[in-house]
């Protein structure tokens, strides 16, 4: 378990910086955590990656800075940071939503990035860090159990977009180890899915048909966005350390979801699926790598009931209302696209 327990932070006076702070998560965390009158200031920390994004709403109790991912001198950098504005509690996100073909530049950004992360947040003395990962880290397995605890071992397949995230946890266990006196909590999140955000899954339910495997239809398990939000300010408010699932409520087999989305499947054939989603990949036409099929064989589902008897998490959506948000927002999204296209 990382860390001990300590109960309640102060209420009031606290400083937080957020990772990542132009992504969904971090875009979204940062005004709701400056809108709390428990934080003096909440330091929204863009990791300068990507297309460039809308900031965070601004608010007097925001202050922005810029770290340029992968840079050798990115700990020292966010480390001044940390130090100059008292941090007491870092909220770390920056972590890639969808597989990049990118790959070197993933690694320096999630298991580099993550390093330097916290060796700056041990060089300012941060007491609290609350980091976000994943449920699928566990991996999709024949032999695995209707629901995977949190002392489960991590088998994701061999692929880059979830051994960086696998090294990243490694990464908050020997800071948590290391350091005395800190509360570390990492938040393993259900693929998360609504209205707005932009994911590997959210790709793949948005295209025209969405593809299955021949003779499989596992359950899957999802987080609606706002619950996500909701337990990342649950676990920056709240000093409770250690690992906890993050899921929404029930699951849902993939027929279902497809039937819930108005949209037709694309069946793949298990012998030949692999090869076709790697030349697809290859040449962008495919949004996820080969790695991502044992999830469309096998189940891959998580206990949440630590989360919800230890962080006091309860989901307010179910995957069902997870499907329907998302259905109804890309609906209206096809439907503004069709208005523009020329006639």
């Amino acid at each position: 378990m990382l860390g001990t327990a300590r109960g309640l932070l102060e209420s009031r006076g606290r400083v937080v910086a957020v990772t990542a702070a132009r992504d969904f998560l971090g875009r979204h965390l940062v005004p709701l955590l400056a809108n709390d009158p428990a934080y003096d200031r909440v330091l929204a920390i863009d990791i300068d990656h990507g297309p460039d994004r809308p900031s965070p709403k601004s608010s007097s109790k925001v202050r922005s800075y810029r770290v340029e991912a992968g840079s050798p001198l990115a700990a020292q950098r966010l480390g001044e940071i940390f130090q100059a504005e008292h941090v007491d509690t870092l909220v770390h996100v920056g972590f890639l939503p969808t597989p990049s073909r990118a790959s070197a530049f993933a690694h320096e950004l999630e298991s580099v990035g993550t390093r330097s992360v916290f060796m700056a947040a041990r060089k300012a003395n941060v007491r609290k860090v609350v980091m976000a990962s994943q449920t699928l880290l566990y991996g999709a397995r024949p032999e695995n159990p209707s629901h995977l605890p949190e002392t489960a071992k991590l088998r994701p397949p061999d692929d880059p977009f979830f051994l960086d995230k696998v090294a990243a946890e490694a990464e908050a266990a020997r800071f948590a180890e290391s350091t005395q006196g800190t509360c570390v909590t990492v938040l393993r999140l259900a693929p998360l899915l609504g209205p707005t955000v932009d994911t590997w899954l959210s790709r793949i339910f948005s295209l025209p048909a969405v593809p299955t495997l021949m003779g499989f239809d596992p359950l899957v398990q999802l987080l609606h966005e706002v619950d996500a939000l909701a337990a990342l300010k649950l676990a920056t408010d709240a000093d409770v350390a250690g690992v906890f699932n993050v899921v929404g409520d029930g699951v849902l087999p993939i027929s279902r979801i497809v039937k819930l989305l108005g949209k037709a499947r694309l069946p793949l054939p298990e012998a030949g699926a692999a090869a076709a989603l790697s030349a697809l990949w290859l040449t962008s036409l495919s949004v996820v790598p080969k790695a991502f099929l044992p999830y469309l064989r096998y189940v891959c589902v998580a206990d949440g009931t630590r989360a919800r008897t230890v962080l006091g998490f309860s989901p307010t959506h179910s995957a069902r209302e997870a499907v329907l948000d998302f259905a109804n927002a890309d609906r209206l999204r096809s439907a503004d696209l069709l208005s523009e296209a020329p006639r």
